[in-house]
């Protein structure tokens, strides 16, 4: 299943992804909405992850297009240190867990 990562710190969102694939997760990480959307009409992403950086508006907007784009789940994050240890505790049980629903 893959996951989209979007986040306004480019430096966060290859951290974000380093962990991801390091742990056999098909991921892909983008800074702009701009960006998100043109990912999110392609249809081709099951988990979105949406950094804690993305102001209310934005993430409104942009949850409405995953909604309508067959993502399965939003998880709205906001990275704490070291990041990796997040990333395994608060993302990757989620992306698992709804990978598994089917």
């Amino acid at each position: 299943m893959r996951t989209l990562v979007l986040g306004r710190t480019p430096a966060r969102v290859a951290a974000v992804l380093a962990t991801l694939r390091e742990d056999g997760f098909d991921a892909e990480g983008v800074s702009t909405d701009e960006e998100a959307r043109k990912l999110l009409e392609t249809e081709e992403f099951g988990v979105l992850i949406i950094g804690g950086g993305v102001g209310p508006d934005s993430r409104a907007t942009i949850k409405e297009l995953a909604a309508r784009h067959r993502v399965r789940r939003v998880i709205d994050g906001a990275l704490t240190a070291p990041f990796d240890v997040y990333v395994r505790r608060e993302f990757e049980p989620l992306i698992r867990e709804t990978a598994a629903e089917g």
